[in-house]
């Protein structure tokens, strides 16, 4: 009966295997709109407003009421994104807890009777649940591989790499980032949060899912791609508070790591959204206290509170905190040019073998992890327990797994206990605040932290990049903390002083890794003190990211620069090149040759000229009455595909219709122009012609961007880097020099003042045909009086 079921397990075992696609040819899913060279799809987002006739129409029907509704949803939108963050962070911490709290229970009441059998049931455990994860990143949901941080930074800027922000990527992030992390591999589940967090705004921002019916009317009010960009970094910023416990941390994330645009009244929202997280989780810890959660206990949300530890700090020990900032800027650019040239090396020679290489890969780096952090132990010999202080709290010996210090494992006393055991059979969580820990001096031995720190740092670099999702925050502090604890254990022997911890040292060494890796200060900074609910060593800190960051500098760029650079993600950084202030508009175009329409055009002129390129936005020009070619605009690749599939704006004279938007007919509304997020939108492929279709003619007026953002052709590259980068532009007008001015706009000239019409505005514009400045009144309709733009790339 045994051997029936056995065998019928390895039958459904091969037959999944069969099933899945043994080449990157084989693979189903969606394809984007443009593919580079390494097969990663990344297309720009429009942030710009097509001012159009139908968003002019749209904006006229909206009064005072309909824009407090919207600006209504966006905080409902905020407290829907903290709440979604939240209970899906309680999720995955249950889950990994419970997941861990079993495996170490089972693991060590059967190594009371053997080791070797344990040792295989502990492997069989890990290799399950990250064969689990593996699986559901490679067959449903590969754009939920990784941290998601670089792609969720690269959508911030103005990049949309394809598959993202899905509905199955946020269940592929949160099912695979439990089994990975409860998996026992060398990788956290903070960066994952952050792509989760940002999932879920997206979702909320487009209404829900279409693809499997999961939507709702009256969310569906945003169409426009800033939005839905606000709402994005609303979630980055839940996902960090959701991680670390730290609302302001996640709102200064929000704002130095992954946004390129940043305003007060998003401020607001994030904020908002960072408290509303904050409030969740602390009611899901409340609630578990009560024993609802299983073996979720201490160890789940990260908090390693050391408000307890070193009171005061001397003159003598700024050298040694800085000597490990130094140590944290050396590893943790070691760490990021190892880790690309791993990524790099996966993704151009192993990963295209297939996706059965790359399930193959994870298991065997989860067999091998899981070997030597039970395997190793056993070769370290065990230490004597320390007599018990009062009011430590601190037991000498722990059961494995059980959640503390001084873990007894294979030690022939009961009054032992296994250094190295403490640190690696344990979660990363525990391991860290055994690291942390106050009042546990000698606990460890340099010996065994040494040892760890080797293995540990050389695990995190090969388990990075594998097919799962994987942060980097806690393996960071992890490795920081190990060298940290070193450093304050030889200062603890050569200053002789009672009131040195060396878990300061060991929290000193989880940010200068952090800061020598990811290059973050301020808001690393922040969730360092908060979750260690120590706000006397936020000067140290401050030095050691400080030193940490300057070291890492000058070797190479921060961690997600590289990974999004590996990715082919085109980050517009802060500032320009260099050499960009050499260089003109003109140079930088080239000797590229301009596609544009005129502006009564055919259809088989249109749909040849689709079809020969994969541009994105055309120049419409227009002959003047001398005769002279102007630009009247820009029309979008997108709203042609609209034009072309509605088929109602055809018309059989090549003559253009009247273009008075009180006379023009206006057939579409604002929201058939809006791209979809979760499907890959009209193809030209999709769309049928008939012969006679294709002898007609579409007036562009109607439809084009009449005001797009233009340059003269001898602007220098520094300056259109920067109007191009702080305007979140897609396209931009190189012209020739314009021959003449017909007005100046001043700082004075863009404050509207107050009128008692509260239809009307004035704007005083200086003219420059005299001396005397002319009043115009500008009719606000609606929502005319926008800020100014703030968009992407």
């Amino acid at each position: 009966m045994l051997s029936d079921h056995f065998q019928n397990g390895v039958e459904t075992a091969k037959l999944m295997w069969s099933r899945i696609p043994a080449t990157e040819e084989e693979e189903v899913g969606e394809v984007g709109p443009s593919r580079k060279g390494n097969g990663s799809t990344v297309e720009s987002l429009d942030y710009e407003v097509v001012e159009n006739f139908a968003y002019r129409e749209e904006q006229a029907k909206r009064g005072k009421l309909y824009m407090g509704y919207v600006v209504l949803v966006k905080w409902f939108l905020a407290l829907l994104i903290g709440i979604g963050t939240g209970l899906a962070a309680v999720f995955i911490n249950l889950s990994v807890e419970n997941f861990a709290g079993w495996k170490f229970s089972l693991t060590f009441q059967i190594i009371q009777k053997s080791y070797f059998a344990g040792f295989l049931v502990y492997i069989l455990i890990n290799l399950v649940l990250v064969l689990s994860s593996v699986y559901i990143i490679t067959c449903f949901a590969p754009a939920a591989s990784g941290s998601g941080i670089p792609e969720i930074k690269g959508y911030l800027n103005g990049i949309d790499t394809h598959g993202i922000l899905l509905f199955r990527t946020l269940i592929g992030k949160i099912f695979g980032s439990i089994g990975s992390v409860g998996g026992g591999l060398a990788l956290g589940k903070e960066g994952p949060l952050v792509h989760i967090g940002a999932c879920i705004a997206s979702l909320l921002g487009q209404g829900g899912s279409t693809k499997y019916h999961l939507r709702s009317r009256w969310l569906q009010v945003f169409s426009s791609e800033r939005d839905r960009r606000d709402l994005v970094t609303c979630g980055c910023a839940a996902g960090v508070a959701a991680a670390f416990r730290a609302p302001v941390g996640g709102v200064l994330f929000a704002l130095e790591e992954v946004t390129s645009w940043w305003r007060s009244q998003l401020m607001w929202r994030v904020f908002f959204t960072s408290a509303i997280v904050a409030v969740v989780v602390r009611t899901a810890m409340g609630w578990c206290k009560d024993g609802n959660c299983g073996h979720f206990g201490a160890g789940g949300f990260i908090i390693w509170d050391i408000s307890g530890g070193q009171e005061d700090y001397s003159f003598e020990e700024l050298l040694p905190m800085a000597f490990i900032g130094v140590i944290g800027g050396l590893l943790g650019a070691l760490f990021n040019q190892l880790t690309l040239y791993m990524t790099h090396w996966r993704r151009n020679y192993l990963h295209k073998k297939g996706i059965r290489v790359k399930i193959i890969e994870a298991c065997l780096i989860s067999v091998i992890t899981s070997a030597i952090s039970f395997g190793l132990p056993l070769f370290r010999r065990c230490t004597p327990c320390p007599e018990a202080e009062a009011n430590s709290g601190i037991e000498c010996p722990q059961a494995p797994g059980m959640f503390g210090n001084y873990v007894n494992f294979y030690c022939q006393n009961n009054k032992e206990y296994n250094d190295l055991a403490t640190i690696f059979f344990n979660t990363q969580d525990d391991a860290i605040r055994n690291l942390f820990s106050a009042k546990t001096a000698h606990e460890f031995s340099a010996q065994g932290l040494l040892t760890f720190l080797v293995m540990f740092y050389t695990l995190a670099v090969v388990t990075f990049g594998t097919a799962v999702p994987a942060g980097q925050f806690v393996p960071g502090i992890m490795i920081g903390s190990t060298y940290g604890r070193l450093v304050g254990m030889f200062v603890v022997s050569f200053y002789k002083k009672l009131n040195i911890e060396e878990g300061t040292y060991a929290l000193l060494g989880a940010a200068s890794f952090l800061g020598g890796s990811m290059r973050m200060t301020v808001s690393l900074c922040v969730i360092m003190v908060e979750i260690t609910n120590n706000l006397k060593l936020l000067p140290l800190i401050m030095l050691v990211l400080l030193i940490s960051k300057a070291v890492g500098d000058a070797f190479n760029e921060g961690l997600y620069e590289e990974q999004a650079r590996l990715r082919a993600i085109p980050l517009l950084e802060s500032r320009p090149k260099y050499q960009m202030r050499y260089m003109t508009a003109k140079e930088a175009c080239g000797s590229q040759n301009v596609v544009y329409f005129p502006r009564v055009v055919k259809v088989s002129d249109i749909v040849s000229i689709l079809r020969s390129n994969d541009h994105n936005g055309f120049p419409v020009v227009d002959h003047s009455r001398s005769g002279e070619t102007l630009v009247i605009g820009l029309i979008l690749r997108s709203h042609l595909l609209v034009l072309l599939q509605s088929k109602v704006d055809f018309q059989h004279s090549p003559l253009p219709c009247d273009s008075r938007g009180d006379l023009l007919p206006i057939r579409h509304n604002l929201s058939e122009f809006v791209k979809p997020v979760s499907s890959k939108g009209i193809s030209l492929r999709d769309i049928h012609f008939t012969p006679d279709d294709l002898e007609m003619y579409i007036d562009l007026a109607p439809f084009l961007n009449p005001s797009p953002y233009v340059v003269p052709e001898d602007m220098s590259l520094t300056k259109v880097y920067n109007l191009f980068r702080q305007l979140g532009l897609r396209h931009l007008l190189v012209v020739p020099r314009p021959a003449r001015v017909i007005g100046m706009i001043t700082r004075k000239d863009l404050i509207l003042e107050d009128n008692d019409d509260p239809t009307a505005v004035e704007l005083q514009s200086t003219s420059v045909r005299g001396t005397q400045s002319n009043h115009r009144v500008i009719k606000r309709k609606g929502d005319a009086q926008q800020p100014l733009l703030d968009g992407l790339l």
